[in-house]
This record gives structure tokens, sequence and C-alpha cells, in this order.
């Protein structure tokens, strides 16, 4: 079949042919339609991250969507979305023309639900994470005010929809490009502001206060947004993008009763992913929460890794398979 396949860590995959998967016991065979290429993809692939380097070759690819070929506990012909731990543990992802995929690990998705293979894909866990970060650990009430942190990138975009179809009174990006901004604002931002590496500048240019703040960066970012939370006050981080520490001040958080909290998308059941994703994806098909994303071929995937490692995308790169 045809792959993006790693043949050395740290550089991009390129086009090959590489072996069919197998299915086995609890295994099914997914046909891939569309597969996004992620940041955790890239990590994995760099041979430096905490689940250590991945055997090679391997195919890269941590989500994607397809039609199920075969399956002992999924019906041939089903449309889904599914999970792979390519790069964490040995085994292939989605980045090929089939994938082999545990059962527990997909999702059936409706056949005709008004949202595209490619649009599923580029919302994927991304989407998991921003509904379950507002919803399970925030426990986003209506009329609260929302502060969406790295609201360019397609976590960001998702909190920002999210947020509104939750009944968020306000709802503030924090962006650190142009590009940014304008995906903020077509997500539903009611005000954009601009990123500043000073601690102090940004935290006056945040005003508030926030009820919730969803934060994937951390780093100066979170520290300021700690700032601006409201009595009670919740700041959820799920991801260190703008650097692994953060500053907080104890009198601030004791004087406000906040809390700072972290999540994951490990922490989750089959279900809680399961019923997240169904959710994100019935407000997408209404046009409330979007993704900005780009198709690519298979023949491209070189340059499309290179560009994400480098951050030359409008949106989310998306592989798709005609």
């Amino acid at each position: 079949m045809r792959a993006a396949v790693l043949h050395t860590h740290g550089e991009p995959p390129t086009q090959a042919e590489h072996p069919e998967p197998v299915a086995g016991a609890g295994r099914a065979i997914v046909r891939v339609t569309a597969a996004p290429i992620v940041p955790l993809d890239l990590l994995c692939a760099s041979g430096t991250s905490y689940f250590g380097a991945p055997a090679l070759p391997y195919v890269p690819g941590v989500q994607g969507v397809g039609v199920v070929e075969e399956s002992a506990t999924v019906a041939p012909g089903t449309r889904v979305f599914f999970a792979t731990s390519a790069g964490m543990a040995p085994g292939d992802g989605s980045l090929a023309e089939r994938a082999a995929v545990p059962d527990a690990d997909l999702v059936v998705l409706e056949p005709d639900a008004g949202v595209s293979d490619a649009a599923v894909a580029a919302i994927g866990l991304s989407g998991v994470a921003g509904w379950m970060t507002l919803t399970w650990r925030a426990r986003l009430q209506a009329g609260e005010r929302v502060l969406v942190l790295g609201a360019g990138g397609a976590v960001g975009q998702v909190a920002i929809g999210a947020a509104r179809v939750l009944g968020a009174s306000r709802v503030v990006a924090v962006v650190r490009s142009d590009a940014s901004r304008e995906r903020a604002v077509a997500a539903g931002a009611d005000e954009v502001v601009a990123l500043s590496p000073d601690v102090d500048e940004l935290t006056a240019r945040l005003g508030g206060p926030y009820d919730v703040v969803v934060d994937p960066v951390f780093g100066v970012a979170a520290t300021a947004a700690a700032r601006a939370l409201a009595e009670g006050g919740r700041l959820v981080n799920l991801g260190g993008s703008a650097g692994d520490e953060a500053v907080f001040s104890s009198s601030v958080l004791r004087s406000k009763s906040a809390s700072v909290l972290g999540y994951t998308n490990n922490a989750l059941t089959a279900e809680q992913r399961h019923d997240a994703l169904t959710a994100v994806l019935q407000h997408a098909a209404a046009g409330a929460i979007r993704v900005a994303h780009e198709t690519v071929t298979l023949a491209d995937v070189a340059s499309a890794w290179e560009r994400q490692a480098t951050g030359r995308t409008a949106g989310r790169l998306v592989l798709t398979f005609g």
C-alpha cells in the first residue's frame, strides 16, 4: 500500500510502498480517507519524545478518519474516526491507505452528518480536548466569561466555538499572529488580544476578570491569565507550546480561591472520547464549531510535514486519500 514512511528520526516522512496492516484479535482494518499532521506526530517522529525513539521505518499518524474494511465489532463500510499510538508504541499510524486500529479506538460517525472527512480529521482529538477542558475539567456554567490562550490553534478554535454553544457570556482570544487572529475571529471570539512577551503588559491587555481560562501554551501567557482570573476562576492547562513553566502568585490564587488544573485526553475513557467528539461534530455540522484546515496529497507529505514543523500553514494540514 501507499504510505507516508519515516526512515530517519527528525526528518520528514516520504511517500513509499509499505506492507499492508494485518488484522488481529480486537483490531480492525480501516481504509483511511483523511488524516491530520499534528504536533504530536512531529514530536514522536523526532525520536526525542518522552515515549522514546520509535523503531524505524514506521508510518506516523495518531488519528484519522476512514471506512472499516474488517472488524469483529463494527460492520464493514462503517464511517469512523480513530486514534492510534504510532510513535508512542510499536506499530504504524494513520498516514497510509490502510491502518490497523484497536476496536476500542474506533468512534462511529454518521454516514452523512454534514461534516466532511477532512473537517472531521482537522477537528479530531483537538476537538475532544477543547470540549472536555470546558465541560469536564472547568465545569463551565452558562453566563461565565472565558479566555482562550493560543486561540489560533486547533484546540483554541474549538474552545472558542464550544464556549459559545455552552453559553459563555464573553469569549476573549489571545493570539500570536495576524493569521491566528483571523482564525480566532472566524471561530467566534468576541475580542482578540495580541500576545506580549512582557507579563505586565499582557496582563493589562487581558483585562478581565475571567471565570475560565483554556491554556494550551503555558509560560508567560498562563502567568498573565492567572492574574486575570475571577473569584473562583479556573485555569485549565493542556499544553506547553510556549514553555514548560509559568509563575503563579500565591496571594492572587488564595485571594480569589482560584484553581489551576491539568488536562490530558489520555485520562478519558473510550466512552468520554466518543461522547465528546460526537457533541463537537454535531455543533460543527451546524456551523458553530470549526477548525481552519487545508488538504494535501500523499505525494506532498514531505513538504506538508516541513510546513507544519515551521508553522507555515493557514490551519491544520490534512492528508487525504483519493
